[in-house]
């Protein structure tokens, strides 16, 4: 195994296990709006040409939502350090955190309103604050 970020087999596994859309939380708040009759695109790069996807996006109302992982974008209550490997980790997870700012910038410039949950945030409570978003921008 010549990966330097898998420390073992199982590791390996566990990390390319991990999906980078339609997760659990992302189908739960895509159910709320599809129930409440708000139409977005999921997997969907706002600006064309930024190498940037939005999890959920409403693309009338200029509104582009990410749902963070603890882990991977630094949860203030759930994120933890890594314990094997901590030197290729720590830069890689500190960038991923950084690239979410440099996003929001970018996006906010072209004139889109950013909208960020943890994966851990209530999906209604969630759905509640971006339908109210969505549904002001489109009166």
């Amino acid at each position: 195994m010549a990966e330097s970020w898998a420390t073992s087999a199982s590791t390996r596994k566990s990390m390319l296990a991990n999906k980078r859309r339609d997760t659990s939380t992302e189908l739960a708040l895509r159910r709320q709006f599809h129930s409440r009759g708000l139409r977005y695109r999921v997997d969907f790069a706002p600006i064309p040409g930024l190498r940037r996807r939005a999890d959920i996006v409403f693309t009338r109302a200029r509104i582009a939502v990410f749902i963070d992982g603890c882990f991977w974008h630094g949860c203030p209550i759930h994120a933890s350090a890594p314990k094997r490997n901590a030197d290729y980790w720590g830069p890689k997870l500190a960038a991923n955190i950084d690239r979410d700012r440099d996003t929001d910038r970018r996006l906010e410039t072209a004139g889109w309103r950013v909208m960020r949950f943890w994966e851990h945030e209530a999906p209604g409570a969630a759905a509640d604050r971006i339908d109210a978003a969505v549904r002001a921008t489109t009166r």
